[in-house]
């Protein structure tokens, strides 16, 4: 017969209070662990790397590549492969050549649309958030005039409104940040609660091919007209398969008609993409247009504010006066911001358009 073994109460208490000593300890090492985990910091270029290689887009486009050109070998292999087996294995596999390549580019240009467009938001919530605080002031101001007689009521209620609406406009501004961090979370493979901290964009690298170069061998790079230029060139076989004594002319014409068609299919595709990527490199001229003219107006502002600050120590404008112009420059700032962004999404476009990067950023 078993009998309980006799406990000794101190050992037990201690015991169970090394315990939890050692529990505690081990969830004090883990907070800064779990913290870090949720907080992750980036930047446009490591962006797009992280989605480029955890995205599931480019990881089923890697896949089926990878499946088209096991099924090459195999037919390649086989001596029995008839010649149109072997010819469709190796289309495949250009076209989904083709397809990862596309498949990057567009990943890379959602990527960018996305980080630009969060970190606008978070540089526009800091300008809304200084206009406000000039708006309050300007309403105090509205007040005291007219407390003193040299205001109306209007004056008031006109601040006011102004006041209201650019605090709305702050308050959508701060309600949009998380749902674009979300959405990029998302794009990154990333939990959506993840914090994410963004670092501003690097200059964007000048666009070096030119429009012809970039027009050039589309019906390469861009899987619909892979598929077009495909679907030629196997009419084409088929049409030579059927030209003999031995296949019935029927066989032959209905082939002739369909090379034809499928020749008209890549002619209207290719005319498609042309117009595309000149429509795209167009909108990147714009682009690189506007950045130069929003950096004249930042310069004027930037003018007007030094002045301010000369006219308030000289005692000839009021502090206000100098607030609207800090203001003042940092809308200018962000519109400078703005359009060197639009620069980087008109090439992340272009690349997508014309089938190659022109970012540096797809690796």
């Amino acid at each position: 017969m078993n009998h309980p073994t006799n406990l000794n109460p101190t050992i037990t208490a201690r015991s169970l209070s090394g315990a939890l000593r050692l529990l505690a300890l081990s969830l004090l090492l883990a907070a800064p662990q779990a913290s870090a985990q949720a907080a992750t910091t980036l930047t446009l270029p490591g962006a797009v790397t992280r989605a480029l290689e955890n995205g599931a887009d480019v990881t089923t486009a890697r896949a089926n590549l990878q499946k088209a050109q096991a099924n090459l070998r195999a037919v390649r292999a086989d001596p029995t492969s008839p010649i149109t087996l072997l010819t469709q294995a190796e289309q495949d596999v250009t076209t989904q050549t083709a397809t990862l390549n596309s498949t990057k580019l567009s990943v890379a240009q959602t990527v960018v649309t996305q980080y630009l467009g969060a970190f606008e938001t978070a540089a526009r919530t800091r300008v809304s958030a200084a206009q406000v605080e000039l708006d309050a002031r300007q309403l105090k101001i509205a007040q005291a005039k007219l407390a003193a007689r040299v205001a109306t009521t209007l004056d008031v209620s006109r601040a006011q409104n102004t006041l209201d609406n650019d605090r709305q406009d702050l308050q959508s501004a701060r309600d949009q940040l998380p749902v674009l961090e979300a959405q990029l979370a998302r794009s990154l493979n990333l939990p959506a609660s993840t914090d994410l901290t963004l670092g501003a964009p690097p200059a964007p690298p000048k666009l070096s091919l030119t429009l012809a170069g970039l027009q050039v061998g589309l019906e390469k790079r861009l899987p619909g007209l892979v598929q077009a230029a495909n679907g030629a060139a196997f009419s084409a076989l088929q049409v030579k398969l059927a030209d003999n004594d031995y296949t019935p002319a029927r066989t032959l014409e209905d082939a002739r008609v369909a090379a034809q068609n499928a020749q008209i299919s890549l002619g209207d595709a290719q005319r498609s993409a042309l117009t595309q990527v000149r429509d795209a490199y167009r909108t990147l001229q714009d682009a690189q247009e506007r950045v130069a003219l929003s950096r004249d107006r930042l310069a004027n502002t930037q003018t007007s504010l030094t002045q301010a600050q000369a006219r308030l120590k000289a005692g000839t404008a009021a502090a206000v006066d100098v607030q609207q112009a800090q203001v003042q420059a940092q809308q200018a700032e962000l519109a400078v911001t703005q359009a060197q962004n639009n620069v980087w999404r008109s090439l992340a476009a272009l690349g997508s358009a014309a089938g190659t990067d022109v970012t540096g950023l797809v690796k």
